[in-house]
């Protein structure tokens, strides 16, 4: 049976403005007071984590996502709703927090361990390891005062993993460090997920989300706007952030579960898209390294100054593989009038490994979907290659080598 660990019900919190801090410390004893302003973060937020699972917390910076993080960790109380967690949690959240500037990396390293109830001797135990991990050097016996943003990451991650927790929580925190540490903090945080520690991750990297979390929540003005397998959360998430007064966003659900997002003005909308084998058939199966077309047929319903195709094709988890647009290959269409239609045809080689593939397609105005954007697709095709003529390989591209073996009799 699978067990809770966080359980978030109807979460809410509110920053209040008072004219005069007199105000403040009345509304602490119970007695009413003029109140100036109330700003709510968070409102009737609600879900659960199981043990073991990855949840990515996405959104525009100011939807409430730090916030949501300190009140799981306790640093900050509801101002509604409750919180239940089952196990020991370990966070990163803003560099620097929990640490002492005077003191040194060793002597924080006691500090923020103690802070989290560790033993004297449990933290004795384990410093060195700490030390070796955080590959500071000297500067773990320098003050804090002198480190850089991501020697503060490097101590703070660090220590947070020292001991496996039953929960690890981490805000935007690696995005500081260098790209080395990065992957080291990737891989034992991959490690901890293996011997069962759930984590919750808030970043803006679409490849840290899709590669560590099989779950994600998009938080928009204070609430959940959704909640499903990442993909599709950073699908939507993409779709909202070059949302303008004059584009919707709409969602449905695939035969395969999935849920594909398209977004824009619908000036110009996709009527038609589909992948062609090359004796010019409908397919939606190709071998490795098969000759492929991407059919797509469009129609103007307005006026526009100019019009862009663009495509991504992208793996299972929404990495994109390879992407381009017709204003970079020189043939965008200007002076479209409405009533228009139009027949793109995009050839390519499938030189993919073994696996599913989706195909995001755009109509827009301009180098990018965030100026004008006409009609965003994500999941406009799916497709599967299969190995049927081809020697075995590994990986996601095929990448035919010829090897060279060369032996020696023996003296």
């Amino acid at each position: 049976m699978t067990q809770t660990v966080l359980s978030v019900c109807g979460i809410g919190k509110v920053f209040q403005q008072y004219r005069h801090e007199i105000y403040r410390v009345m509304r602490w004893f119970s007695i009413k007071a003029p109140l100036d302003e109330e700003t709510w973060v968070l409102r009737n937020i609600s879900f659960s984590v199981e043990a073991g699972q990855a949840l990515g917390i996405v959104g525009r910076n100011g939807a409430g996502k730090s916030t949501l993080l300190k009140l799981i960790t306790g640093t900050m109380r509801p101002s509604e709703g409750e919180i239940s967690v089952a196990g020991k949690i370990s966070a990163i959240l803003e560099l620097g927090m929990g640490f002492n500037p005077d003191y040194t990396g060793h002597q924080n390293v006691f500090y923020a361990l103690g802070l989290m109830g560790y033993q004297h001797s449990e933290i004795s135990s384990i410093v060195q390891e700490i030390r070796d991990f955080s590959e500071l050097g000297d500067y773990f016996d320098q003050p804090l005062r002198v480190y850089s943003s991501g020697m503060h990451m490097r101590l703070a991650f660090s220590v947070a993993t020292a001991f496996r927790p039953d929960i690890l929580i981490v805000d935007e925190a690696l995005s500081v460090g260098d790209a080395y540490f990065q992957h080291k903090s990737f891989d034992k945080i991959k490690k901890f997920r293996e011997l069962g520690t759930t984590l919750i991750l808030v970043s803006h990297d679409r490849m840290a989300v899709l590669s560590l979390c099989d779950r994600a929540i998009l938080l928009h003005n204070g609430a959940i706007a959704l909640d499903g397998e990442p993909e599709s959360v950073l699908d939507y998430y993409n779709a909202l952030l070059s949302q303008h007064s004059d584009q919707s966003i709409q969602t449905r659900t695939l035969s395969n579960q999935q849920i594909q997002t398209s977004s824009g003005s619908r000036k110009i909308t996709i009527e038609d898209a589909i992948l062609l084998d090359a004796n010019g058939n409908a397919t939606d199966t190709l071998d490795v390294g098969d000759r492929a077309t991407i059919y797509v047929r469009a129609l103007a319903h307005e006026h526009v100054q100019r019009l862009v195709l663009g495509y991504a094709i992208k793996d299972r988890f929404g990495q994109t593989l390879y992407g381009t647009n017709t204003f970079f290959s020189d043939q965008s269409t200007d002076d479209v009038g409405a009533g228009e239609e139009f027949e793109f045809r995009v050839s390519f080689a499938a030189d993919l490994g073994v696996g599913t593939y989706s195909i995001a397609l755009a109509l827009v105005g301009g180098e990018s979907h965030i100026g004008e954007n006409y009609e965003w697709r994500d999941l406009a095709i799916i497709f599967n290659v299969a190995n049927l003529s081809k020697q075995t390989f590994d990986g996601k591209i095929y990448l035919p080598s010829e090897i060279s073996v060369s032996r020696k009799p023996s003296v």
